[in-house]
């Protein structure tokens, strides 16, 4: 009888050997599960700083106005014909430039030109209205003389042969006929809207304008 019961009080000393690996590796992903988390932290932080970095780009760009290539005739040079200074159209800056050809002798043009002298007064410093005399060998006193009389306040030169070829071949024969009242617009990057012909209200001319200056 003895001896047989010295073997049950052996076998448990294998038991209690086997239970310390079990709770080894409870500890261990016990400390796994802990550490784990702070990576995800770090990506976190590197989540948030991304979107700064984005946000600041389209800021700077939203502000550039982007130019095209401006056609030759807006860089030949024309004379005004009250204060005599020399100007093209390319050289108003970021400004939006409302052109109207014209004749002193076409009374259709004169009453585009009140509608023209309304609109101008509403518009805005950053438009500028230029009317050119399609008229050959006009004289600036002559231009300027009409202007006075009739009370417009825009800016009136002579147009050059050359410049009236140029827009010619842009727009067709239209727009060197002043009973047509042609007139279009350059807007602030340099490229123009098609030739608009017609007598138009200043509502209309406004809205022409405002379309343009985008």
């Amino acid at each position: 009888l003895g001896a047989c019961a010295a073997p049950a009080t052996v076998e448990p000393a294998p038991a209690a050997a086997q239970a310390t690996p079990v709770a080894a590796t409870e500890e261990a992903v016990a400390e796994e599960s802990v550490a784990e988390p702070a990576p995800a932290a770090a990506a976190q932080t590197d989540a948030t700083a991304e979107p700064q970095a984005v946000a600041e780009t389209p800021a700077a760009e939203d502000t550039a106005v982007a130019e095209v290539e401006r056609p030759a005739w807006q860089q030949i040079e024309l004379t005004n014909a009250r204060s005599g200074e020399t100007f093209t159209l390319a050289g108003f800056g970021d400004k939006t430039v409302f052109v109207e050809p014209f004749a002193t002798w076409c009374s259709n043009c004169r009453k585009q030109l009140g509608n023209v002298q309304a609109a101008r007064a509403q518009a805005g410093d950053d438009v500028v209205f230029v009317i050119l005399s399609v008229e050959p060998n006009i004289a600036a006193e002559a231009l300027a003389d009409y202007a006075d009389k009739a009370g417009f306040e825009a800016i009136f030169a002579a147009m050059p042969p050359a410049m009236l070829q140029e827009l010619a071949a842009q727009y067709g024969q239209t727009v060197s006929n002043p009973p047509a009242t042609p007139h279009f617009i350059i807007r602030r990057d340099g490229s123009t809207t098609e030739l608009v012909t017609g007598i138009d209200d200043v509502d209309t001319l406004l809205a022409q304008i405002e379309a343009a200056r985008g």
